[in-house]
């Protein structure tokens, strides 16, 4: 019952507009009236029809009442500065969600705290405020309605992590070593990446857990009686003995040191990590069928891990894709991978279309005119690669071996550049799976071979 007293639509009875909770035989959408008279659904306040909150007054109403309230500036109106992010909170189609954040302390504190100028409208005042993922989901809310300019969020949210970590090294030799790791290094590194595109959480995950491993191998010194400055292969040999691929990154922080002159020069030890080996083509035909047929699966998932089995896409890119990059044209469909666009064969075509027509998280204030295939929770922000990476896991998806069996499979079937331009990967790794998979394209002559 909730979901119908959320469909608007026309009425296959009487052809209005307005709400439609009921379902005809032949499966339209119905008004109350032409339904059977089910009830008066018209809100006391506005007028209009929809699912009320309390008696007589529907949830719209309920929350703009609540927003005037915590986005007062002290003198009974709206801050002014705040009147785009108001706007946009009361007209999300499904206030349901903005009414459950709304109720939350946190919440209200920190719209209070703004409103009334206690914390600067800035994205330094807005650090200042708790807890964090409350904080990052209003930053990215006042991004999207334009109070605030846009900025790196995985940035700001790591700045923010490290500014909390690090006075909580308790030795103050290692918290300066740390200081200046993050500083020259990390951020450096970070700060680069960021100016040619937006951050992912895996690169900000993997910059945490250098300042992690470096903090643990300072302690691992401190244990064995020395400083970094008098540091040896053998204490370096003793820290990778404990477990090399969990503390393979260390790599960075000892790399940085040795060239800093903050330790004497060693070895660092290079184990191979390769990738696992990918699907049998049989068995990638076997989940691609299992992925069309399954409809106890969502349909974001499914479409998620097709992606991965027919175009060897990774998830960072195909979170990045948009609802513009699949194409319909003289009745084929298209996804815009590189160039040219790529061929959806049947059925997973029927697939894809159908989930344009209800992809996830565009009723509330975060993503209502969001073009993300897959938007997020987060307002104007995709869903992470991470969240696919999560998803797909609890279905017992192998991500990375599906996409390996793909790309090989792919350039078996046609010259590696073509698959590279289609795709969007690199010409030379297309070239070299190509090799490793015993391809003859390389072999042939260009030109017309017509004659």
């Amino acid at each position: 019952m909730t979901r119908a007293l959320e469909t608007y639509g026309t009425c296959t009875g009487c052809g209005v507009e307005r709400l439609t909770p009921g379902l005809a035989a032949d499966g339209g959408l119905l008004c109350t009236d032409c339904a059977g008279g089910i009830g008066d659904f018209f809100c006391e306040q506005c007028g209009q029809e929809g699912r009320r909150y309390r008696r007589g007054v529907c949830g719209r109403c309920v929350l703009t009442g609540r927003l005037r309230d915590l986005l007062d500036d002290g003198t009974g109106s709206v801050r002014a500065e705040l009147l785009p992010l108001f706007d946009a909170l009361r007209q999300m189609r499904r206030p349901w969600g903005g009414l459950t954040w709304t109720k939350q302390p946190y919440t209200q504190r920190n719209l209070r705290a703004l409103a009334r100028g206690e914390v600067p409208l800035t994205h330094e005042g807005l650090s200042q405020l708790t807890p964090w993922r409350s904080v990052a989901y209003l930053r990215d809310l006042l991004v999207q309605s334009g109070v605030l300019p846009p900025a790196d969020r995985q940035l700001l949210l790591f700045q923010r992590w490290l500014a909390e970590k690090l006075p909580t090294v308790g030795d103050t030799e290692h918290r300066r070593l740390l200081e200046l790791f993050a500083a020259w290094h990390v951020q450096r590194r970070l700060n680069t990446l960021a100016d040619r595109r937006p951050l992912t959480g895996k690169q900000i995950q993997q910059a945490r857990r250098e300042i992690h491993l470096a903090t643990a191998f300072l302690a691992h010194l401190a244990e064995r009686g020395r400083t970094l400055a008098d540091c040896t292969q053998a204490d370096v040999d003793a820290w990778y003995a404990g477990g090399y691929t969990a503390r393979r990154l260390t790599h960075a922080f000892l790399r940085w040191a040795m060239r800093s002159k903050h330790m004497p020069k060693v070895a660092v030890p290079h184990r191979s990590t390769s990738n696992p080996a990918p699907l049998a083509q049989h068995q990638r035909l076997a989940l691609l069928r299992q992925l069309v047929n399954r409809d106890d699966v969502p349909l974001q998932d499914r479409v998620a891990a097709v992606l991965v089995l027919l175009y060897a896409q990774p998830l960072t890119r195909i979170a990045r894709l948009t609802a513009d990059d699949v194409q319909r044209e003289n009745g084929e469909v298209l996804v815009r991978l590189g160039d040219p666009p790529s061929p959806v064969p049947a059925p997973f075509a029927g697939m894809l279309l159908d989930y344009l027509g209800q992809r996830p998280n565009t009723m509330t204030a975060t993503n209502p005119d969001a073009r993300w295939l897959f938007p997020g929770r987060r307002a104007g922000q995709p869903m992470t690669p991470e969240a696919l990476q999560l998803r797909l896991r609890h279905l017992g998806f192998p991500t990375q071996r599906g996409r390996a069996a793909a790309i090989r499979h792919l350039v078996l079937q046609a010259p590696a550049p073509v698959i590279a331009r289609m795709l969007g990967y690199d010409d030379d790794t297309t070239t070299r799976l190509a090799e490793e998979a015993g391809g003859t394209w390389r072999h042939y002559a260009p030109g017309d071979h017509s004659r």
